[in-house]
């Protein structure tokens, strides 16, 4: 099996036919929207940075996210946090880590993680999708296979982005706006 190609030929195609075109004109009216009470967003802290809401245990059910908090968890915890702790110096951690801010600083850090994190797995070599994924993983991981990591990706990727398309459709289709709105 050629998982390099499997594995970033899925991640590449989703990209260019539904992820990225779907990212085109976002703002931050709509990256920051509401749509209920008690949504997750991303917040500045009073030293200007910006942080996501979240609670552990995560509650049940989880609540809404906008899209400046799901495009932030793929940015940040998704690829940026994997492409240091498998490619890089392993010095990003999740209480450390800058969430994007804006909508346009949200689409550059992910067109740079991205194609980070597409050269680090096209760099592997095929032993490597065998080998556990160790210590750059939380210890339930460690002994997984980075086949296994790297099809977790793919399905972050896709998942959450699935959702921010349909946040926008909402946003797009809200009470008051016009069907051609965005």
């Amino acid at each position: 099996m050629n998982w390099t190609a499997e594995i970033l030929g899925q991640l590449e195609f989703y990209w260019e036919t539904s992820l990225r075109p779907r990212l085109i004109g976002l703002g931050d009216d709509e990256f920051f929207w509401e749509p209920v009470e008690g949504c997750w967003s991303v917040r500045r802290l009073s030293d200007g940075t910006f942080a996501p809401d979240r609670e552990w245990p995560e509650p049940v059910p989880p609540p809404v996210t906008t899209v400046g908090w799901r495009l932030g968890h793929i940015v940040v915890e998704v690829l940026e946090m994997r492409v240091d702790h498998h490619f890089g110096g392993r010095t990003m951690m999740r209480e450390n880590a800058a969430w994007p801010g804006s909508a346009d600083e949200a689409l550059r850090r992910l067109e740079r993680a991205y194609t980070a994190w597409c050269a680090g797995v096209r760099a592997l070599d095929p032993e490597d999708w065998d080998a556990p994924v160790g210590a750059a993983e939380p210890p339930e991981w460690s002994e997984l296979p980075f086949v296994t990591l790297a099809l977790h990706i793919n399905r972050e990727v896709i998942h959450h982005s699935a959702e921010i398309a349909l946040m926008r459709d909402l946003y797009r289709s809200r009470p008051g706006r016009g069907a051609d709105a965005l």
